[in-house]
């Protein structure tokens, strides 16, 4: 308490006290507040002073600054920046561990579970009991009642007071247990939440990284068409120079060279279109966008077995016990039961436990002090004459007693704080009766959200089970038609080839060439797109059985 004392003091000291008022030339003389002002502007600069001090002696040192060596993992929760990276070709694993890295999307859902974390702690710190300090400080000018007197007064007074209060929930219908064990659970499927966001970034990237290949694949092939058709072209002048072909045969080749030269053209397009969205789903800077390159694995043919250790029913009861969005729904599951939970808990009473302590100061409270004894004072005795009934005197004399002889002193600011000390312990009860049906209509509203928490737990299964039942049909035509393109381009390279021998020799016109030329290409192309295809889903496939997404 001495301590408590002395501190309030010194505040006191800083704040400045109030003089009353004093008659004085001119105006009365109020309470300085513009000196209490200067008072904490004079500490202020000496504890600048001070401050400034210690740096130039060298007493006072800031610490170092220490020099980031490496850039951080995650950028900036608000930027939206793209990172820089380096020039080498890409793998897929590099490709997906730099965009889980560096993608804005995986980062935002990570703040979210974050932020869900930090309200876990604080249903945690609830359970806690809270405890609070106040202080005030007051001059009443005028008609007012003093607070620690209760006596009306017109008089200018400064008071002050201090207090410190705690409180702890002992019982509130088990509400802030279901509470955290509620935001636990949210806490948990935000978690999924993040895996979610992270699985789909890593099918993005396959996908776009799959497409890039493509293009690169098909670009190969209409360049190597091109320079074949331009051979033809020299070709066909020098039979035409012999007088060997017409000049429809050669004005044909040259239309087939400028197709050719087409095609190359929107294979160098799409090109870089699936560069441009790999690139932003790896959030790259425009300069490495721009030299974004891949590696080109070694990417084997689909065969007829390539799906003989499938089945989507089996790869769907393994695939729903693994997949973050099955646990997240199953667990939002569990958090709406809880929340029915603590909605019935309004229905409860609730018991808390309250302590204070008090104490203030007034200007103008005097403390009752006892200056001494009074005076006895003798009294004559007298008695009743038996025959006259009259009052007589007798010897004997009666001292009055001794009264303790009251006055009133001024209390110091200290004393005022012992003295006017308070002290209180309390048990609050509240017993629900009737609050317009919130308690009944916040449990109504629970259950339904539980409801709808169970609809979209089904329907996450629901879409789970036609993915992979898309994959495996997707990937399934996709293997066929390989086969099947695989087929029609051995046929038409025969027949291109019969095609090309018997144009050479003037049997065949250009237009009947470039047909067949055409048709060996749309089946080329045909083929290499089923093979990317099938790649992806069986990918996909792979994916849903907890293998890593890997060429």
């Amino acid at each position: 308490m001495g301590r408590l004392v002395d501190w309030l003091n010194a505040i006191s000291a800083v704040t400045g006290t109030f003089n009353g008022i004093s008659p004085g030339r001119g105006r009365a003389a109020g309470p300085r507040f513009p000196q209490a002002g200067y008072h904490l502007f004079v500490v202020y600069l000496l504890a600048m002073k001070r401050f400034y001090w210690l740096l130039s002696s060298g007493l006072l040192a800031l610490p170092p600054a220490q020099a980031q060596t490496q850039p951080p993992v995650q950028p900036p929760a608000g930027s939206m920046a793209p990172a820089a990276a380096p020039t080498a070709p890409w793998t897929l694993p590099a490709a997906v561990e730099y965009a889980l890295a560096h993608n804005l999307n995986v980062r935002q859902s990570q703040l979210n579970a974050q932020t869900i974390d930090a309200a876990l702690l604080q249903s945690r710190a609830a359970r806690l009991p809270s405890a609070n300090l106040n202080g005030t400080q007051t001059w009443n000018y005028g008609t007012s009642v003093n607070q620690l007197t209760n006596v009306f007064q017109n008089q200018t007074t400064r008071i002050n007071n201090f207090s410190a209060a705690s409180q702890i929930t002992l019982f509130s219908g088990f509400q802030l247990r279901n509470t955290i064990q509620r935001n636990v659970l949210d806490y948990e499927a935000a978690l999924n939440d993040v895996e979610k966001a992270r699985n789909d970034l890593s099918l993005n990237v396959a996908s776009a990284f799959l497409q890039t290949l493509l293009a690169q694949e098909l670009l190969r092939t209409n360049q190597v068409r091109a320079a074949s058709t331009q051979l033809q072209v020299e070709r066909t002048q020098k039979l035409l120079r012999a007088g060997a072909v017409a000049e429809s045969n050669l004005l044909d080749i040259q239309a087939q060279f400028s197709t050719d030269q087409l095609n190359n053209i929107t294979a160098e397009n799409q090109l870089t279109l699936a560069k441009l969205q790999l690139a932003q789903y790896l959030n790259l800077d425009e300069a490495a966008s721009g030299a974004l390159t891949i590696a080109t694995p070694t990417l084997s043919d689909p065969d007829e077995s390539a799906l003989s250790d499938v089945t989507p029913a089996l790869l769907f009861e393994s695939a729903q016990t693994r997949q973050p969005e099955i646990k997240a729904s199953d667990l939002r599951v569990q958090s709406s039961i809880r929340g029915v939970d603590l909605a019935r808990g309004a229905y409860y009473p609730r018991l808390a436990f309250g302590a204070s302590i008090f104490t203030g100061y007034s200007s103008l409270y005097v403390r009752p002090i006892s200056t001494g004894d009074s005076v006895q004072i003798p009294f004559p005795v007298f008695t009743a004459d038996p025959i006259t009934g009259l009052p007589t005197s007798t010897p004997f004399f009666a001292l009055s007693p001794k009264q303790a002889v009251r006055a009133a002193e001024s209390s110091t600011f200290s004393s005022q704080l012992q003295d006017n000390l308070g002290k209180s312990l309390q048990f609050t009860l509240q017993i629900p009766i009737l609050n317009g049906l919130t308690a009944r209509t916040n449990v109504q509203r629970a259950k339904i959200n539980q409801q709808l928490a169970e609809v979209r737990a089904e329907q996450a299964r629901l879409v789970l089970r036609q993915t992979i039942q898309q994959s495996y049909a997707d990937a399934l035509a996709a293997q066929r038609q390989y086969l099947a393109s695989r087929q029609q381009v051995e046929s038409l390279t025969l027949a291109y080839r019969n095609a090309e021998i018997r144009f050479n020799n003037g049997l065949l016109n250009g237009t009947e060439f470039n047909i067949a030329k055409n048709n060996l290409t749309a089946a080329e192309s045909s083929m290499i797109q089923a093979k990317y295809s099938f790649i992806f889903r069986r990918k996909v496939l792979d994916f849903y059985q907890g293998k890593p997404i890997t060429l």
